[in-house]
């Protein structure tokens, strides 16, 4: 407890750290409202759904508290490795908003049709279903986002390991529900490793202070 008190002594009171904190605050936010018009405007134009190989041939099975819950409970974990760490806050920030931002544009690209006998999504409370909108397909985010975390997390095997199943796992999910198709599952590992890479690119400074802490901030 005294050495993470100590931690947030050292990187709180550090004026350029707290700026690259709010900007990555600031980026979050806006591509949250980025992506609830990116997913309204899709769901209103979907058009007709498609057949799909997969789906075609395994029956719909009622995933919905996994669906709903499951990132949740993944979203925890992901904050209280930054909150133990908080060098790490402002990269993975970043990294989450820029996947945002480009999966909002993909998402608004082509207008595909939900998949016919897709499970009905019970959300408890409406602002969860602000993130989902039944027409924002291409690419999935359920599994974009967990391998996002398998990469940014990638020193440490174990994360690693479990990111990356966490991110197969929520594949196997939206395809059981019929509420991805197959290509937006097997296309978020692909786009999502380019992400990552971008977003590297981008925030240099955020990626090595991740790895590096405040000296680089010098």
């Amino acid at each position: 407890m005294v050495v993470l008190i100590n931690k947030y002594k050292l990187y709180f009171f550090n004026k350029k750290f707290l700026a690259s904190v709010l900007v990555g605050v600031l980026l979050l936010l806006f591509t949250f409202v980025v992506n609830f018009y990116a997913g309204t405007y899709a769901t209103k134009k979907g058009s007709n759904s498609v057949s799909d190989i997969i789906l075609d041939n395994i029956p719909t099975r009622d995933v919905d508290e996994v669906f709903v819950y499951g990132p949740v409970v993944l979203w925890a974990l992901v904050a209280v490795l930054c909150l133990m760490d908080p060098k790490k806050i402002p990269f993975v920030l970043k990294s989450i908003a820029l996947f945002i931002l480009i999966r909002s544009v993909f998402i608004t690209l082509t207008h595909i049709g939900p998949f016919p006998d897709r499970i009905f999504i019970n959300y408890p409370e409406d602002l969860i279903g602000k993130f989902t909108f039944g027409g924002d397909l291409f690419f999935s985010a359920h599994t974009g986002l967990p391998f996002l975390m398998a990469l940014i997390f990638g020193k440490n095997i174990y994360l690693k390991i479990f990111f990356t199943l966490s991110a197969v796992f929520f594949g196997v999910v939206v395809l059981l529900g019929h509420l991805h198709y197959s290509i937006d599952v097997l296309a978020a590992f692909f786009i999502t490793y380019t992400i990552y890479h971008i977003s590297e690119y981008i925030f240099k400074k955020d990626k090595k202070m991740f790895s590096d802490g405040l000296g680089v901030l010098n």
